[in-house]
Parts: structure tokens; C-alpha cells; sequence
């Protein structure tokens, strides 16, 4: 598979169960994720609905099956007014599509709409090992370094997992300008996606 098998566009609920089949092994076999239990379809409905009310939530089609090869979306960073220009990323990617360009695919239609929206940072919450082990590697950070994140802090042994202790890092990116009489951010549904997407 190259990116010329792929076609990117803004997920619906609808893709719930698709999403899930990319989310439900980082789950299960990895601490990228610090959720223990698979969430259900009727859940993840909800979490895509909720965070396409502010924020863009996007999916890599693959254009010959039609299945879901990755996905990624920004949410709030903190529930509190003066956060608004500051935003968390997520980011997961299927077996079939790492290697290929499409996390950083991904995230350059995610800086984009970001831009659009008023946004000026992009932050990062990634399970970080003291030791690398079968479950945690430092590719995330390393994926993150390498399009323009930089660490900010760490967090030790604040997540458990596997019967693991897992530290937490904290990546951001400026995208924007930081001014004093700062513009209130446009909510991804009042965006005009053409030329974005």
C-alpha cells in the first residue's frame, strides 16, 4: 500500500466500527493507549460525534477494500476558556498503513484544518518507557520529534498497565502566532474544508 491508495476525509459516526478495528489492538496489546477495556461501538459513536462538534476528526480510506487504515483528531487540551488555542492530538495508524507516510499525512491535514481554525499549539500525550518492552516502544515520541514536536515534560510511573509502571511525555507544536488581542477560534463545522481536504 502507498498513499496513492488512500483517500482522507472527515469520519462520521457511521465509521465507528471501522475505527474500532484500528483502535481495538493498540488496546489490547500495547500502552500507546492507557484505556484497558475496548470501548463499544455505541461509544465511540458518541466520542466521534462529541469531538466533531469543535474539532476536526478525520479517517485514510483505503480506496480498493474501503476499510479504515488509520485516523486522527484533536480534542480539547483543558476544559477551561483561556486553553482554547491550545489543542491535544491523537493519532492511531492500522499494521497494514505504518511505513508509508500517512501519520505524517495525517497530521499535516490536522495542522491545516488547526491553522484554520485559530489554533496555535498542538500537544502531545504519549506512554513513554523508562525501558523499551513488548508493549511500549519510543517510536511515538521518535514520530513526533521528527515532524516538528518538541518535549516539554514527563510525568513518571503515572500509568499502570500489563502489570507495568509506564511514564507519560508531553510534545508540542507552535503552529501560529501568539498576539495580544488573540481572535476567538472557528469551530471545525463553521469551516470551509475546500483546498483541505
Amino acid at each position: 500500500m502507498t498513499l496513492n491508495d488512500i483517500d482522507i476525509r472527515v469520519a462520521s459516526p457511521k465509521d465507528a466500527d471501522k475505527i474500532l478495528k484500528v483502535y481495538a489492538p493498540y488496546v489490547e496489546k500495547t500502552v500507546i493507549t492507557f484505556e484497558y477495556e475496548v470501548p463499544s461501538v455505541e461509544e465511540f459513536k458518541g466520542r466521534i460525534e462529541n469531538t466533531l462538534k469543535k474539532y476536526p476528526y478525520i479517517v485514510a480510506v483505503n480506496k480498493a477494500t474501503g476499510e479504515i487504515e488509520g485516523y486522527a483528531y484533536t480534542g480539547t487540551f483543558k476544559a477551561r476558556a483561556a486553553y482554547d488555542w491550545s489543542v491535544e492530538t491523537t493519532i492511531y495508524l492500522s499494521d497494514n498503513a505504518k511505513g508509508i507516510g500517512l501519520g505524517k499525512k495525517l497530521y499535516d491535514i490536522l495542522e491545516e484544518i488547526s491553522r484554520a481554525q485559530g489554533i496555535l499549539n498542538m500537544n502531545a500525550c504519549i506512554g513513554y518507557p523508562e525501558i523499551e518492552d513488548e508493549y511500549l516502544t519510543q517510536n511515538s515520541a521518535g514520530f513526533h520529534e521528527h515532524i516538528g514536536y518538541k518535549l516539554v515534560g514527563e510525568f513518571h510511573k503515572c500509568g499502570y498497565k500489563f502489570g507495568r509502571w509506564y511514564n507519560m511525555i508531553w510534545m508540542e507544536k507552535m503552529i501560529g502566532e501568539h498576539v495580544a488581542t488573540q481572535p476567538p477560534i472557528i469551530p471545525f463545522p463553521e469551516l470551509d474544508l475546500k483546498g483541505i481536504l
